[in-house]
């Protein structure tokens, strides 16, 4: 029955449909990339008189010379990709060590460690509570008040636990039979075959670092460890476009305008995640299935 709908005349209309709202909706999603880019490199000329356009008539990398010109731009991107990777790894060292013993049913309180797993996910402390914790710990201006408050994902640690589940116990027992403890079982057995949800759940930690910029914003004061996000933020939202230096900059050049600036920077910070996403998506998928159902 279901290949004679799907044959018919009425399924390959719908499929037809289909096909055309997902096309729109792909173009409604790429249009404001396509947009942003257009105007990086943009004249101001043409910036004030189109009001809307994706490809300029006259290229120019004026704006990029001039974000490019300081290292502010570079220390900025640096101090993400630290905070993305060193993020990254905290928050898989905990959540890896925490799922473990609670995805084995002789953990002692490991009901009670899990309703409060969960308490967790429907009740947060606050704003300011969290800022007063990160204070009274001397967090303030380092960039483990970044790293720290996040250490486990609530909904990410459940579905690792759940996939911890799904293994067969045998492997665990044989492994204890050789003389492994729960560490090396950890080490040995477990995390060798669990590539697929720490892959995924490494870009769920990495991207959520790399996009983050409120933490930054409440807890960083000195400016030479702002984080890029926190330095678009200054850029696009109060209009500080004093990114580049015009002294290094060759006599005859001319300051880009502070759109061109805005869209550019905004280019720069989005490209590096841009690029890494496409070749890990699969493992989205792969990953969160093999842990979201308890077998």
């Amino acid at each position: 029955m279901n290949s004679r709908l799907y044959n018919s005349s009425a399924g390959r209309v719908f499929d037809v449909f289909n096909y055309v709202m997902l096309g729109l909706l792909g173009i409604l999603t790429v249009l404001p990339f396509l947009y942003i880019i257009g105007n990086s490199f943009a004249t101001e000329a043409e910036i004030t008189e189109r009001s809307f356009f994706l490809i300029p008539k006259v290229f120019s990398f004026s704006a990029y010379e001039y974000i490019f010109s300081s290292s502010t731009i570079f220390r900025s991107i640096g101090v993400s990709v630290f905070i993305t990777v060193a993020g990254t790894l905290v928050n898989l060292f905990f959540t890896l060590t925490m799922a473990y013993p609670l995805s084995r049913s002789d953990f002692w309180g490991r009901n009670v460690l899990m309703n409060m797993v969960i308490f967790s996910m429907l009740f947060g402390g606050g704003m300011i509570p969290t800022y007063l914790v990160i204070r009274g710990l001397g967090l303030l201006d380092s960039y483990w008040a970044l790293m720290l408050p996040g250490a486990i994902s609530a909904f990410n640690l459940i579905v690792v636990k759940n996939f911890f589940q799904q293994m067969p116990p045998g492997l665990e027992e044989a492994a204890r039979i050789d003389g492994c403890s729960d560490l090396g079982v950890l080490w040995r057995i477990v995390l060798p075959l669990s590539k697929p949800v720490i892959a995924t759940f490494a870009l769920f930690y990495a991207v959520g670092h790399w996009n983050n910029f409120f933490s930054a914003l409440l807890y960083i004061s000195d400016s030479d460890k702002w984080p890029l996000q926190v330095m678009l933020r200054q850029i696009v939202l109060l209009s500080q476009a004093s990114v580049g230096d015009m002294a290094n900059m060759d006599p005859n050049f001319v300051q880009p305008p502070e759109q061109s600036i805005k869209m550019a920077v905004i280019v720069v910070g989005t490209i590096p995640i841009l690029l890494v996403y496409p070749f890990l998506q699969k493992h989205f998928a792969k990953g969160v299935m093999l842990g979201s159902i308890k077998g």
